[in-house]
């Protein structure tokens, strides 16, 4: 790019905000088969789950480029950048391609007369990267639900549901039934739905709109757990916590079910892949800091795991903590405070969304300093006895990302 480049549907793009649920899938599938179905083209693999669905497409990336495969992947929030949201044979697409493909869905949206939503516009790029590029399978994470999520206007030949756990509930339910409700409508009939090792098959049966063929991942271990990686059976795991053993169990699942369907994987690289795993904020040590680690665990489900795991490591670690207002506070601090943290400190970013530091300090019961976003990453910048852990929202990492000018890729 030379120096007078300008992005102009980047920026048009972030207008539109990121977040919610618009009940339909209608504007999606008019933008795709305005852009001549660009998701017809490859095999798509749908994610769903209230946890672990950025972690199992990770795996699943990084084992199928392994085994010789050109995979796209789309995934979301971003971290520090836009771009990160769409890979394509193991790295981040490029701005310009973005441009390109955003022009695109704009152009296609005018035809049509709609107008489209952030999560629309991105999925409608992130296909038609794909099919730009020629990949041969395509990781598509979910956003929010299932149901009216724009992803589930693709047809999968395979659906992989991760975990059910309560969030997003003014959206999708109360209820963990009601959630498993919204994130089974991606199922389809007569195609595998691979289950979390952590979902009972006789709990789901009863849920499910449609008859697909239920597979169960089976648990992975013995483990030998540390705190910035694991090994099962004496091979690395790229991606630290007990908990990404059940994800990785979950991507193993996958694979066979692939093969199943004519996929030929063969067995050598994929611990090779499994090895190189990168998933940047989840629990992950931020490069160029002294023992910085991210992971945006902002439900208490996910709380749970990462406290689960400092405790199994006997770390103990200086907590930054910053939350989105309209999330479980309180169930996400009395998770966390099981790790017994050295210290907690609490962080605001500009967003409007943010938790504010009488919200954060009523939920966990004390008085703790509140750092801008700024002020938190001086703080990173400088030397610590122990580790420092940064969590409660993947907005609030990218946030300290920008400011601290690393980029996760």
């Amino acid at each position: 790019m030379n120096g007078d480049y300008e992005p102009t549907f980047i920026p048009r793009l972030q207008e539109r905000g990121h977040f919610g649920i618009k009940c339909g899938l209608e504007n999606i599938r008019a933008l795709l088969e305005n852009l001549g179905h660009p998701d017809g083209g490859f095999p798509v693999v749908l994610i769903a789950g209230t946890n672990g669905k950025g972690s199992t497409g990770a795996f699943l990336a990084h084992m199928l480029k392994a085994a010789g495969f050109v995979v796209g992947w789309t995934t979301s929030p971003h971290l520090a950048d836009v771009t990160e949201r769409i890979w394509v044979d193991g790295e981040p697409i490029g701005e310009g391609a973005l441009e390109l493909l955003l022009g695109e869905a704009f152009e296609a949206e005018a035809r049509i007369g709609i107008k489209a939503t952030y999560f629309e516009l991105m999925i409608t790029a992130a296909l038609s990267a794909f099919r730009m590029t020629g990949v041969e399978v395509a990781l598509v994470e979910v956003g929010m639900g299932g149901r009216w999520d724009a992803t589930n206007a693709t047809d999968p030949i395979l659906t992989v549901l991760t975990t059910v756990s309560l969030d997003h509930q003014q959206y999708l339910g109360d209820t963990r039934e009601a959630i498993a409700r919204e994130k089974l409508c991606t199922a389809r009939d007569g195609r595998p739905l691979v289950l979390g090792p952590a979902l009972d098959p006789d709990w789901i049966r009863p849920l499910l709109p449609c008859e697909p063929t239920l597979h169960p991942a089976p648990r992975l271990g013995p483990a030998d757990i540390r705190w910035d990686h694991s090994r099962v059976e004496g091979k690395r795991v790229g991606l630290a916590g007990l908990h990404q053993l059940d994800n990785l169990a979950t991507a193993f699942e996958v694979v066979r079910q692939l093969r199943a369907l004519g996929f030929p994987i063969p067995d050598d690289p994929l611990w090779s892949g499994v090895a190189q795993a990168h998933w940047p904020g989840r629990l992950w040590k931020v490069p160029g800091l002294e023992g910085v680690w991210m992971d945006g665990a902002h439900n208490p489900d996910g709380a749970r795991v990462l406290a689960d795991h400092a405790l199994a490591c006997g770390v103990r670690p200086h907590l930054y903590v910053g939350a989105m207002g309209d999330k479980d506070l309180v169930g996400v601090a009395r998770e966390l405070m099981r790790m017994r943290p050295l210290s907690v400190t609490f962080v605001q970013g500009d967003a409007p969304r943010y938790a504010t530091a009488p919200d954060l300090w009523e939920a966990w019961g004390l008085e703790a300093p509140m750092l801008t976003v700024r002020q938190a990453s001086a703080h990173l910048r400088a030397q610590a006895e122990a580790p420092r852990l940064v969590t409660g929202s993947l907005y609030l990492l990218g946030d300290l990302l920008r400011e601290l000018g690393i980029r996760p890729y």
